[in-house]
């Protein structure tokens, strides 16, 4: 005697159809989406394109008063307060990620958590003006102090050498760093929470340290998210625009010296596009292009880097 499945009908197949026709549409929006801002964003900045040719990322002269747009030092910029941003984030959102999956009793847990969700939820501008009315003013005299006692050394000197300026690479880094840190502690704290606890328990069984269970049960499952969550928060502290602008000081030039003022494609184009006009504008749009590119290029760098390591785990 055979059973016929409720679930198998013509009603079901047709649902079905009509399901992956509605999804394959939803994200072919995204794609269209994204299409459309990079072909009307680079139509307005061809002005520039053309105007400068390859030079538009290779100079580091720009002068809008005499026609000169060379993106470099804006691209630098970017780059280095990211980094910045990214070598202060990340340690310090994965130890508040422990502590709160590992170390903290379960009554500090849930507040510690939402604390942190806050912070996230705080408007960049809020950020920017904290910087630019109480960080700058008060890292002045730290920055002086720091660069007289590196001042001499090698490479450190370089880095943190004077002159000094509380709008500076550093000032910038530490704000984005602020703010990209809630982001990827909500993402790596959930990526913990998914380890199995089995494997945790297995390992302390073992004789492990909770640090020895830490590193070798809960960090290579949770590699593949760490890495997502980093990529997250490089993107979001590559495309800040108003904390950037107000901190960050508005000197194009190319520096190693990290104490200096310096710009960013998203703070200049925040600080110049209101009394812009022709090329200038055309150049303007052009680094929004710049960024939008390499935001993207960032984004797909995690995605394969995430799919690469999630099949590895695999293979095991």
């Amino acid at each position: 005697m055979t059973t016929t499945s409720p679930f198998r009908s013509a009603r079901p197949a047709f649902t079905d159809r009509a399901f992956r026709t509605v999804t394959f549409a939803s994200g072919l929006v995204v794609l269209v989406v994204l299409a459309l801002i990079l072909v009307s964003t680079t139509r307005e900045a061809m002005p520039a394109f053309r105007s400068e040719g390859i030079g538009f990322l290779t100079s580091d002269r720009w002068a809008p008063n005499v026609g000169s747009f060379g993106a470099l030092p804006f691209i630098y910029g970017t780059l280095v307060i990211s980094v910045i941003a990214l070598v202060i984030a990340v340690p310090v959102s994965i130890g508040i990620a422990l502590f709160l999956t590992e170390v903290a009793p379960k009554g500090l847990r849930r507040p510690v958590s939402y604390a942190v969700d806050l912070l996230a939820a705080v408007p960049s501008v809020v950020f920017g003006l904290w910087g630019l009315l109480v960080l700058a003013p008060a890292m002045v005299g730290v920055y002086d102090k720091v660069s007289r006692v590196s001042d001499r050394v090698p490479l450190v000197g370089t880095l943190l050498g004077g002159p000094v300026n509380g709008k500076s690479y550093l000032t910038a880094g530490l704000v984005l760093a602020l703010m990209i840190t809630p982001i990827i502690t909500s993402l790596v704290r959930e990526v913990f929470n998914t380890v199995p606890t089995v494997q945790k328990e297995a390992a302390l069984a073992l004789g492990a340290t909770r640090w020895e269970m830490v590193r070798q049960a809960v960090f290579p499952h949770s590699r593949a998210g760490m890495i997502g969550a980093v990529m997250l928060g490089l993107g979001r502290a590559m495309g800040e625009t108003i904390a950037a602008a107000l901190v960050i000081g508005s000197s194009p030039q190319i520096t190693a010296h990290l104490l200096r003022s310096g710009d960013a494609m998203a703070a200049v184009i925040a600080n110049q596009f209101g009394e812009a006009g022709g090329v200038h504008r055309s150049a303007l749009i052009g680094l929004g292009v710049v960024l939008f590119i390499v935001t993207v290029a960032v984004n797909i760098a995690a995605q394969t880097v995430v799919r690469r390591l999630s099949a590895a785990e695999v293979t095991r």
